[in-house]
């Protein structure tokens, strides 16, 4: 080949081999780099100035306690009642639901009992009528001179022991139940009667009923049950690790979901002083007005107690973000970057909320602004898409 033409062909190729060789360019730089963090976010100085930040710290809070209770008679508005002598049942007065006026009569029994002590009564009083007579003659005698002092006195301690007789056998009437009005009756008038009557001790509802006619009833057995549910008990079970948060006088939310009616809002009345062995809780008691009688024993009840109030490491309800279905809070880092940062929250209490999980104590959060802040991060993730 002509040399001339050789040179002109080395020309021709470096040419062509420059052509293909391209400068990298700022972009295909960027690309090679890592991707941005999309939790991180810069606020800009339009917004910067509107964001106020706080450090983590504790507060005292009083953190409800939920327990499970129940609805309870009041103890000192309820009478469990029953005979007073061993009878039989001839007749029965009150129905379960029945309303019933204290010294009202809620069944009649036939007793052998009762007729025995008023017989024994009556012998009682003839014995001290009879030691009665037998010391006024003998104070006639002595002052004839026909016996001696000895004997007098004798006879007034007859008359003292008959006398002591009469009142342990009206004592043992009144046992049974038998009214004052009753025993004087019997005492002078000496009729006999067989009849006895149970008669309710409370005015109330009656609630329970355990006997039938024609029963032979003892006086152990409980055969009434009246209760006054115009005010009832409400009873809880508050756990062993618990109970040093709790004490009389706090306040109590009350809910019964099984009646529909309006939360009562209460006061803990009592703390028990020992801790049930079997399932490691304290039994806590508070009271509460009943006019309509909406709340029945045995009815569950959901306590709400508000306990003395301990630290917590808590932030303000204004710096939580709600993203993705979880709790987040912008955190600083450096000059105005911020992390958006998961974290587990308690209920709010108070404006605040207790930190769970997700921040030690100590980090600088946004406590005013941040749903403006995430929606600038939004906006830059979206423009770096």
């Amino acid at each position: 080949m002509n040399p001339r033409h050789l040179f002109t062909a080395t020309l021709l190729a470096l040419a062509l081999a420059g052509c293909g060789k391209t400068e990298e360019s700022p972009a295909d730089s960027a690309a090679t780099q890592a991707p941005a963090d999309p939790n991180l976010v810069t606020a800009p100085p339009t917004l910067a100035g509107q964001l106020k930040t706080a450090p983590v710290a504790t507060a005292p809070v009083s953190e409800p306690l939920r327990v499970v209770g129940r609805i309870d008679f009041d103890e000192q508005r309820v009478a469990r009642i029953g005979a007073n002598v061993t009878g039989r049942v001839t007749e029965l007065m009150a129905l379960p639901g029945q309303q019933v006026q204290a010294g009202a009569v809620l069944a009649q029994l036939n007793s052998a009992e009762l007729g025995t002590a008023q017989l024994a009564l009556l012998k009682a009083r003839a014995q001290r009528e009879l030691a009665g007579k037998a010391v006024e003659r003998a104070k006639l005698l002595l002052a004839a001179d026909v016996i001696g002092s000895a004997e007098l006195q004798r006879r007034e301690n007859e008359l003292g022991v008959a006398a002591v007789e009469e009142r342990a056998a009206a004592d043992a009437l009144r046992v049974m139940g038998v009214s004052a009005g009753a025993i004087a009756h019997t005492a002078s008038t000496g009729a006999i009667t067989s009849v006895s009557s149970i008669v309710s001790t409370v005015t109330g509802v009656v609630v329970e009923r355990k006997v039938n006619k024609g029963q032979v009833v003892q006086p152990a057995e409980a055969l009434f049950t009246v209760a006054d549910l115009s005010r009832v008990w409400v009873i809880a079970q508050v756990p062993e690790v618990q109970i040093g948060r709790v004490q009389a006088g706090q306040t109590v939310r009350i809910e019964v979901p099984s009646n529909g009616v309006e939360p009562i809002v209460g006061k803990i009345t009592w703390v028990a002083d020992i801790v049930n062995p079997e399932t490691r809780t304290v039994m806590v008691r508070t009271e509460v007005d009943n006019p309509k009688r909406h709340l029945r024993p045995a009815m569950l009840a959901n306590l709400v107690i508000e306990p003395l109030p301990i630290d917590r490491l808590v932030v303000p309800a204004s710096a939580v973000v709600r993203e993705d279905n979880d709790d987040r809070v912008f955190v600083r880092t450096e000059g105005d970057r911020y992390r958006l940062t998961p974290v587990k929250l308690g209920e709010e209490i108070g404006g605040v909320r207790i930190v769970q999980s997700g921040l030690s104590g100590g980090e600088t959060i946004v406590t005013d602004g941040a749903f403006h802040l995430n929606n600038e991060r939004k906006r830059a993730e979206m423009e770096g898409q």
